[in-house]
């Protein structure tokens, strides 16, 4: 397995582009299910991606690449081009070749979560599905029985057996659903089934994350009929099919979070560029709690270090409150900062697993059921660390930049799921990170 090896306390500088999101591209990608085809734009490259690639293809959808490997890709706040190097063309055109095509197997199900997203536009456009129950990050149980207890309501019958869901339905009718928590797949699910059922689907209690609205924005430009977008309550009225049409992919807003947490912790004059900050408004506040000052202009953000961090406290909520997925990376700074601080943890309850790897770098964080204790004015050290999942992965690598010393990061492979070549980036503006590969490892 490769790792990464971090010499720590290099200022960041210049510039860094985010990636399009994942947690907004993986849904749209398996919206193509619904028919019609899909132009999607801004596609990172990422493990989860290339997984949905091979799954989509298994049930029936081709992926036709729209941009050589050897070309740009483009800056969606002013235009401008950087070059990639990894042959990921970022542009695709999805075509239905088949709709027989029903199962989503355990081999690709078993490492990412958001396979379950195949369900509800399966149930939808080919009236049966067959998933494997899914995986992903161990962070919490994550169950899915909000997706299949809002699919029976619409018309499916679904059993368990041997690891398997097995759904079919005559054909979807909209009805009312009122979620006991907004969960995010669940409502991105019950959405896509939602587009083609017949009659009018409303879902109360919706999750309101700005990936759930840009897979709705994605499936109105294709035909769809949904009101409420980015509201608890969201009304879908059923269409008969629907049509292609292009679409650009939002920028990771977890992405930007990250890097403009690396520069409150090492920047001089770091710039992160494509970010929506209107998506933003919970971390960036907790950010200037402790001690942050930046700059916004055309969808730019410039930051430097925070000269002497305060402590704070943070508690993860569904948006718009403070993002579960910035959790781990938010404790190294609070780590380093004159005073405690506290974070709470009410969306996954498994999700400290981190929190022993930077207590072995010197951070100074006690766990008490759901609430981390950190009590600040720590001097992190390298070590060699195993990172758990993928969010306490980005927050050990930035423990590793802010640490003296040297540190190893084992099982990047977490990391690859969701950051597009974070190593180059960081690399590029002036971190000492180098991807170890697993050959390389004697």
């Amino acid at each position: 397995m490769d790792r990464f090896h971090i010499v720590g306390g290099s200022p960041l500088r210049g510039e860094v582009i985010v990636s399009g999101s994942k947690n907004s591209a993986l849904p749209i990608l398996f919206s193509s299910l619904l028919g019609g085809g899909l132009e999607i734009s801004n596609v990172p490259s990422l493990r989860d991606i290339r997984t949905a690639f091979s799954l989509l293809s298994q049930l029936g959808i081709r992926a036709e690449p729209l941009v050589s490997a050897d070309s740009e890709k483009t800056d969606l706040t002013n235009g401008t081009s950087y070059h990639t190097n990894d042959g990921w063309p970022g542009k695709y055109r999805l075509v239905e070749e088949s709709i027989e095509a029903h199962e989503a197997p355990y081999d690709l199900v078993r490492t990412m979560r958001a396979s379950i997203l195949c369900l509800g536009p399966l149930l939808a456009r080919r009236k049966r599905g067959r998933v494997s129950l899914p995986g992903g990050c161990l962070i919490g149980a994550r169950p899915v029985d909000i997706h299949l207890n809002a699919f029976v309501r619409m018309g499916a019958k679904i059993s368990i057996d041997h690891g398997y869901i097995d759904a079919h339905t005559s054909g979807l009718t909209g009805c009312d659903i009122h979620l006991p928590y907004p969960t995010v797949t669940g409502t991105e699910n019950i959405l896509m089934a939602a587009t083609l059922a017949r009659g009018t689907t409303r879902i109360f209690n919706a999750a309101q994350e700005p990936e759930v609205s840009d897979l709705a924005f994605s499936l109105i430009a294709r035909g769809a009929r949904i009101e409420g977008i980015g509201t608890s309550s969201i009304k879908v009225t059923g269409v008969d099919s629907l049509f292609e049409a292009p679409y650009t992919v939002m920028s990771d807003r977890i992405e930007a979070g990250t890097f403009l947490v690396a520069g409150a912790l090492l920047g001089e004059d770091l710039t992160i560029r494509n970010v929506d900050v209107s998506c933003l408004d919970s971390l960036l506040g907790t950010l200037r709690d402790i001690g942050a000052d930046f700059q916004e202009k055309n969808g730019s953000v410039s930051i430097s270090r925070i000269r002497k961090p305060r402590g704070t406290s943070a508690r993860t909520e569904p948006y718009p409150g403070f993002p579960t997925d910035m959790q781990a990376q938010i404790l190294p700074l609070m780590a380093i900062a004159e005073g405690p601080s506290t974070v709470v943890e009410t969306v996954f309850e498994n999700r400290f697993t981190h929190v022993m790897e930077m207590n072995r770098m010197g951070a100074n964080i006690d766990i008490h059921g759901s609430r981390a204790f950190v009590r600040g004015g720590a001097s992190l050290e390298g070590a060699s660390v195993m990172a758990s999942d993928l969010r306490a992965s980005a927050g050990l690598v930035l423990a590793a930049l802010i640490a003296k010393g040297e540190s190893e990061i084992q099982r990047v492979y977490h990391i690859d799921r969701g950051y597009e070549r974070i190593e180059t980036k960081l690399e590029s503006i002036g971190a000492r990170i180098k991807r170890v590969r697993g050959e390389e490892i004697s």
